[in-house]
C-alpha cells in the first residue's frame, strides 16, 4: 500500500510505495489526486513485474546527458567521429536540451526530425537528410548507453520508434579525362609539391585524405609496394597495394630533400607555435584550386570514388576492392562504385564475341 504525506510548507503531496521485493519508490506532486494516480499505476506495474524507476531519467536533462556522453563516450571513438558528434550536440542542445530523458518521446523526436529537415543552413540550402540522420544516431546511442551503462531508468530507446531520414544516394561524381589532365597539371604546378603527390596517390590508391596525410615514413614499404594503415575511419588496419605510379610518387615524396631529419611524416606542414610539425593541411588550397579550374563541385573524397570505381572497372572483385579500400559492407562499397556506361558497353561487346 502507498502512503501519502503532505508538506506543511508548500502543500505538496509525497507518495511513498513500499512493496516486498521492490526498492522503495516515491514521488512528489502538487495535488493529492495526482499522487494517488501515480501510486496506483506504479503498484500495478510492480504487480505485473514491469516497473522501472524513472526518477533518474526524470531528473537528468538531455543537455547534461549529452555533455556526459561527449566527455566519456566520444573520446573512445575516432577523432573525426568525436568531432562530428560534438557538432551534432551543438545543434541538439538548444532545441532539446531542456527536456529530461524521460520526457523525450517518439512524438517529440519526430517533430524535431521534421523541423530540422525543413530548416535552411548558413549556405541557404536545406539541411541534408544525412545530417539529421547523424543527429538522431547520436541520440539513439546516448539512450542506449544511458540504459545499459549508466543504469538510468528508461523503458525504451524512443529513437527506435521513429522513421530515420534516408542517407540519400551516393555521389556519382567522376573525373573526365580532361578534368583529370587539368587537375593533375594544376596540382603539379603548385609551389608545394606535396599537393600533387597527395592528389596522385588518392587517385591511384583510393585512400582517404586523413589516411594519406597521416602517413608515417615507416608505413610505406617501397620494396613490397604496399602501405600499411593502422589509423583508419573504421578502426581496422589494412594493407593497401600500390600501383607503379603510386610507388614512384611515394619514392619521390620520401626522397624529398627538404624533409627535416626529425620529421617522420610523409607529408608534413610548417611547425606550429609549439614548434611541432603536423600533417600537411591543404583544404584551403584545394578549395581555391578547384574553383579556378571550374570544378567547384569536386570534393577531394570524390578522388576516392574515382579510384574505387576504376578498380572495379579493371576487373577486381568486390572482395578484393573492399580489402584495398577498407569498406566493411558490400552495400557501402556499391554506393561508392559508379561504373561508366561506355566501359560496360565495350565489356558487353567482348562477351558477345566470345
Amino acid at each position: 500500500m502507498a502512503t501519502f504525506v503532505r508538506n506543511r510548507k508548500n502543500g505538496h503531496w509525497k507518495a511513498v510505495i513500499r512493496k516486498a521485493g521492490w526498492p522503495t519508490a516515491s514521488k512528489t506532486f502538487r495535488v493529492k489526486r495526482d499522487a494517488e494516480d501515480w501510486a496506483r499505476r506504479t503498484e500495478d506495474e510492480m504487480v505485473r513485474g514491469v516497473f522501472i524507476d524513472r526518477s533518474s531519467s526524470e531528473r537528468m536533462p538531455l543537455e547534461k546527458a549529452l555533455n556526459r556522453y561527449l566527455s566519456e563516450v566520444s573520446p573512445t571513438k575516432a577523432p573525426k567521429t568525436a568531432k562530428s558528434e560534438a557538432g551534432s550536440a551543438k545543434v541538439l542542445i538548444p532545441r532539446l536540451g531542456k527536456y529530461s530523458l524521460a520526457a523525450l518521446s517518439a512524438d517529440i523526436l519526430a517533430d524535431y526530425r521534421d523541423s530540422r529537415l525543413a530548416e535552411r543552413s548558413r549556405r541557404k540550402t536545406l539541411v541534408s537528410p544525412n545530417t539529421v540522420r547523424l543527429e538522431l544516431a547520436l541520440l539513439s546511442h546516448l539512450f542506449t548507453v544511458a540504459i545499459q551503462e549508466w543504469r538510468i531508468g528508461l523503458p525504451a530507446n524512443p529513437v527506435l520508434n521513429i522513421r530515420k531520414p534516408s542517407p540519400g544516394q551516393g555521389r556519382d561524381r567522376r573525373l573526365s579525362t580532361d578534368e583529370e589532365r587539368r587537375l593533375v597539371a594544376a596540382v603539379n604546378a603548385h609551389s608545394n609539391p606535396m599537393l600533387g603527390w597527395i592528389v596522385r596517390i588518392a587517385i591511384e590508391t583510393g585512400m582517404r585524405s586523413s589516411e594519406i596525410t597521416g602517413l608515417r615514413c615507416h608505413q610505406v614499404d617501397l620494396q613490397k609496394r604496399v602501405v600499411r594503415l593502422t589509423d583508419t575511419k573504421n578502426d581496422s588496419s589494412r594493407t593497401v597495394p600500390l600501383t607503379k605510379v603510386a610507388t614512384e610518387t611515394f619514392k619521390t615524396a620520401l626522397a624529398y630533400p627538404a624533409r627535416p631529419k626529425d620529421c617522420n611524416l610523409v607529408f608534413f606542414g610548417e611547425p606550429g607555435k609549439d614548434k611541432k610539425r603536423r600533417p600537411y593541411a591543404f583544404t584551403k588550397t584545394w578549395g581555391t584550386l578547384k574553383k579556378d579550374l571550374g570544378m567547384p563541385d569536386l570534393r577531394f573524397h570524390d578522388l576516392r570514388h574515382e579510384a574505387v570505381s576504376r578498380m572495379v572497372e579493371g576487373g577486381l572483385s568486390d572482395q578484393q576492392v573492399s580489402a584495398i579500400s577498407g569498406h566493411k559492407s558490400m552495400q557501402m562499397l556499391r554506393r561508392y562504385t559508379h561504373l561508366r556506361a561506355e566501359d560496360l558497353v565495350s565489356r558487353l561487346d567482348r562477351m558477345t564475341r566470345n
